[in-house]
């Protein structure tokens, strides 16, 4: 009976400890290394808390063989969902890049293996007025289990982005709608 109990015991401080809540701040803080992109001074640190933002879309990049999640900020993604354009100030677009594989038990599908890059768009008209649609972009690329800055600066950002156009308000991406 005693081990019955322990058991028992045992289980429910598990369950608990499962289910507690962590601090996402305290998480994302210690994880986001501090890095700094050089031409326009945008942080790592300044997404702290993404993994709480939502997912808007996915996307494949086959040149990169990159599985690319989309995630928006509370304020970015009641727009996006809205289909409202421009996007208001403060919001925030994270793309996390994943190198894919087949998937080794059922090659006909692929698996993220590892993340390539995260960069960010964020909205700040005042603070980047010259760039089209006022958004700021940093990109962060991870390699050999470290992150480091983009040293080739956000031009080339700022390029691909027109392309999406000024009535999509420089953004690829569209909220996938489920139903």
């Amino acid at each position: 009976m005693k081990k019955l109990n322990l058991a028992w015991i045992f289980g429910l401080i598990l369950m608990a400890t499962a289910c507690a809540p962590s601090s996402p701040k305290a998480t994302s803080t210690r994880e986001l290394p501090a890095l700094v992109m050089p031409d326009n001074l945008l942080k790592f640190t300044d997404i702290s808390g993404y993994e709480n933002y939502k997912i808007v879309a996915t996307h494949y990049r086959n040149d990169k063989n990159e599985l690319r999640y989309i995630l928006a900020n509370n304020l970015a993604f009641k727009a996006l969902k809205q289909h409202h354009f421009p996007l208001p100030e403060g919001s925030k677009v994270v793309k996390i890049g994943w190198k894919t594989r087949k998937m080794p038990r059922f090659d006909v599908a692929l698996e993220a293996t590892g993340i390539q890059r995260i960069e960010y768009m964020i909205k700040d008209t005042q603070r980047f007025s010259k760039n089209p649609g006022g958004w700021g972009y940093a990109r962060f690329v991870k390699q050999n289990g470290k992150y480091r800055a983009w040293d080739q600066g956000t031009q080339a950002c700022i390029q691909c982005h027109k392309i999406a156009g000024k009535e999509n308000d420089y953004l690829f991406s569209r909220f996938q709608k489920l139903f």
